[in-house]
């Protein structure tokens, strides 16, 4: 499955290489973080900030389906806080962050994405949500 490639990818740091065969050119990265950087560049980019934030960042599919030239993956990203990550220092706290990113495939390449991470919760879990702080 190829979807299963691009996790597998993230927790390998393959992803980070310069030439990604499984994307084109025009990749869209819909929905990016603002100042992220437009195309396959954003993906390198967020995913170069958590690995600095969460060094032993893994992720697991938990749910997978695929419809015509589309892929949807639902994954938990688990990690130690390790690193500043949205302006939060390093607290060392294990935490785990739900998401769904669905991708869609033309002749075997990756095309556009949509991500959507549940990253309130992980602010919570890192207590930078708290009165306290």
């Amino acid at each position: 499955m190829l979807c299963f490639y691009v996790f597998t990818a993230y927790d390998r740091r393959a992803f980070l290489q310069p030439q990604l065969s499984f994307k084109t050119s025009s990749y869209v990265y819909h929905e990016a973080p603002p100042g992220t950087l437009p195309g396959a560049e954003g993906i390198r980019q967020v995913v170069s900030m958590f690995r600095a934030a969460f060094p032993d960042l893994e992720m697991t599919i938990d749910d997978q389906i695929a419809e015509g030239d589309q892929v949807c993956s639902r994954a938990t990203t688990c990690g130690t806080h390790q690193g500043e990550i949205f302006g939060i220092p390093a607290t060392g706290n294990v935490v785990a962050m739900t998401g769904m990113t669905i991708v869609r495939i033309v002749d075997g390449r990756i095309t556009d994405s949509w991500v959507k991470n549940d990253v309130m919760g992980l602010i919570n879990q890192l207590n930078a949500g708290s009165a306290s702080r």
